[in-house]
């Protein structure tokens, strides 16, 4: 699997998630410990247990809608690699009426057995959408 397979397969991912299923985006994390997820909804998950329970939580708050990523930086290294940007989209959260949603994005993946998995991911919410 290659790098942009990954991002080819995050970006399927973020369409599940918006609208309210968190498998496929559960899928790329790292299954071992050293996980970490800082969310833009303030959510903070050290283990992969922890990021899985905290993945399925957000997902029930989506409904209608899609995350499209943005990069403002990819770096890949031999069994790693860190991409930046934004996530956006028009979607409803909680049951509101569908709006813009945007949140900035850093994901720290590795190479594990020939995959890539996210190890850790830090989101915050924009105040006005990009």
């Amino acid at each position: 699997m290659t790098f942009d397979d990954a991002l080819r397969d995050l970006e399927r991912a973020l369409d599940a998630m918006g609208h309210g299923d968190p498998r496929p985006f559960a899928s790329l994390w790292t299954r071992t410990d050293d996980a970490t997820l800082m969310g833009g909804f303030g959510t903070h998950a050290t283990t992969a247990a922890d990021v899985a329970a905290t993945l399925e939580v957000v997902a029930r708050r989506f409904r209608g809608g899609t995350l499209v990523p943005e990069y403002d930086r990819v770096l890949v290294g031999e069994d790693w690699a860190m991409t930046a940007g934004r996530e956006s989209g028009v979607l409803s959260v909680d049951g509101a009426e569908p709006r813009p949603f945007v949140v900035r994005v850093t994901h720290v993946w590795r190479r594990e057995e020939g995959a890539w998995r996210i190890v850790h991911r830090h989101g915050d919410h924009t105040t006005t959408p990009v």
